[in-house]
């Protein structure tokens, strides 16, 4: 298959995964009903944010960890129709195989990036890895790797920092080991135990460990009663969040970052624990003819705003609001970013109907 149509036939069956701590990719294999990523991606949370091409964002729980092969199964938003992909059921990857890495590195909504198998079985942590040359980031962590037949091959794992494109996948072999070992218990939560290899249920659990070996074992839904809590200027932004009736939960995108969507604007929280809460609201762009009366408008309305304020970078429109980390209260902090939500939308209609503005740009 050519590589365009391969990158288009898992467009819809990639999920972007989201948890307080961090962002990372996972993928959707319909025969299993299953979002499968690493265990690292999601390690802490009984719960995360996952969003696709056909759903939108939803928290969905972590059913399944493979400590040990790091691995981890999500549950499946439902009522959404996913097409089939398939995981390579032998590993026969050779060295200068043509792959392909897709995912969601540093957040970047879908990305895939084309490379070739240094290395076929490199031996790491007694794990056999697929080393690859194709660039891999942060948040790709979890995505899978593909062959030119269109089948997963591996599950991209982790990159030697400092590195030149060194990657590292998981070879399918172990997805399809840990898969058929937790097919019996389908839909339960369960831990696979790092030490003797049996995957343990909430049933099967005695006193927090395996019932074969005695090895201290986490359960999903034990790690989750310890729910993440913000703290200092996060806890105040989220309690902000709650009481303008948004998400918190959906919202996270890390520990200082939220996304916020208001009407057709899409709002970007940022808190820098030693400088500024900067929240911007990317709106619409500037038109191509005309410009000087949208110029005109946008100084004036900024002379007579309060607490935000509009600016341009290259075409686009950002209505933002800049708060000193010290001086955020509730109160303040409530009303500015009451005030920026609620603009963000009507300045968006209002500069596209009355001056011509053009709607901001979405991924598609």
């Amino acid at each position: 298959m050519q590589t365009q149509e391969i990158i288009d036939s898992y467009q819809s069956v990639i999920i972007q995964i989201a948890t307080p701590h961090g962002t990372g990719t996972g993928f959707f294999i319909k025969e299993y009903g299953l979002i499968i990523t690493n265990n690292h991606v999601v390690s802490g949370n009984s719960e995360v944010v996952v969003s696709g091409k056909v759903f939108p964002k939803i928290m969905s729980p972590v059913i399944y960890t493979d400590p040990a092969y790091d691995l981890a199964f999500i549950g499946p938003p439902g009522g959404v129709e996913m097409p089939a992909r398939n995981i390579a059921k032998e590993n026969n990857v050779k060295d200068g195989d043509r792959v392909i890495a897709i995912g969601h590195p540093y957040g970047l909504n879908y990305t895939a990036t084309e490379g070739i198998v240094s290395k076929a079985k490199r031996l790491q942590n007694n794990l056999n890895y697929i080393q690859i040359d194709a660039a891999i980031n942060p948040g790709n962590s979890g995505g899978p790797l593909v062959n030119t037949q269109a089948e997963v091959v591996g599950i991209n794992t982790f990159i030697i920092a400092g590195g030149d494109n060194i990657g590292f996948a998981l070879s399918s072999d172990y997805i399809i080991e840990s898969l058929n070992e937790y097919k019996p218990f389908l839909g339960k939560l369960a831990v696979r135990c790092a030490s003797c290899g049996n995957v343990v249920t909430s049933e099967m659990i005695e006193d927090k460990s395996c019932p074969e070996c005695g090895t201290k074992i986490t359960l999903p839904e034990i790690s989750g009663k310890t729910e993440y809590k913000p703290a200092g200027a996060a806890a105040v932004i989220e309690k902000i969040l709650e009481i303008l009736g948004k998400d918190v939960k959906l919202s996270r995108r890390g520990p200082s970052a939220w996304e916020v969507e208001e009407g057709s604007a899409v709002i970007h929280i940022t808190n820098d624990e030693n400088a500024f809460i900067v929240s911007d609201a990317h709106i619409c762009r500037l038109p191509k003819h005309n410009i000087a009366p949208i110029y005109e408008y946008l100084l004036n309305e900024n002379y007579d705003l309060e607490g935000i304020f509009f600016s341009v970078k290259d075409q686009n429109i950002i209505l933002s609001s800049l708060i000193y980390n010290q001086y955020l209260t509730l109160e303040t902090g409530t009303e500015i970013l009451k005030s920026l939500f609620t603009k963000a939308d009507y300045y968006d209609n209002l500069l596209i109907e009355k001056f011509g503005a053009l709607p901001r740009v979405t991924d598609d």
